[in-house]
């Protein structure tokens, strides 16, 4: 069974949606002490990262999710969720993260676009993407749904599974062992953002 976090900071119905269109039954949990008893946990985000970790400290899920992570059982960040994984990040002052994977997050450099291109980067981009499974099944490159103002930089090169282009290349997927984050949203990008979930499944 796979538990979507509930920590009141993203849309949680279209995520599971998208497992039920694959014929997947989700659980949105809200309990931290339930984590454990999923075989796969989905952490989904919309907002601001300092916010973000804030609601997760006030439900007491900051070490239920560290815990759920050292068990070695699949774990999906999508979105301001992958961010949270990371150490800390710049948005709206410093924030610590969770501290899954090395790295940080920072907003888009404008001073390095080759071209003026706005941000937030909303909409359609391709993904260059890395062998792993979470890709099985993909063309090496793939359009999907975009809505963010900042991104991760991995401290480790081979935790990078997926670049996109936007004024630089920056990284968009992220796996350091069970632990996977994808910046784009696979719930709203059709077919390529439902292969990519259900690999996940499959995991």
């Amino acid at each position: 069974m796979i538990a979507i976090v509930d920590y009141n900071m993203g849309n949680l119905a279209s995520v599971k949606n998208a497992f039920a269109k694959l014929g997947k039954d989700t659980v949105v949990e809200s309990d931290p002490a339930a984590f454990g008893k999923y075989d796969k946990l989905i952490l989904p985000g919309v907002g601001a990262f300092g916010d973000a970790m804030e609601h997760l400290r006030e439900r007491n899920m900051i070490e239920a999710i560290k815990e759920f992570a050292a068990s070695g059982k699949p774990m999906l960040g999508i979105c301001l969720g992958m961010q949270l994984l990371f150490e800390s990040s710049e948005e709206f002052g410093e924030h610590e993260g969770l501290g899954l994977i090395r790295g940080h997050v920072k907003a888009f450099d404008e001073k390095k676009f080759s071209e003026p291109l706005k941000v937030p980067h909303m909409g359609w981009n391709r993904m260059f993407t890395k062998t792993h499974p979470l890709f099985e099944g993909l063309d090496e490159n793939h359009y999907l749904y975009f809505v963010h103002t900042f991104h991760v930089t991995c401290d480790d090169a081979d935790d990078i599974i997926g670049e996109t282009e936007y004024g630089y290349r920056f990284t968009s997927a992220v796996a350091h062992n069970n632990v996977m984050g994808i910046q784009p949203h696979p719930e709203k990008s059709h077919e390529n953002g439902l292969k990519i979930l259900e690999n996940f499944i499959k995991l």
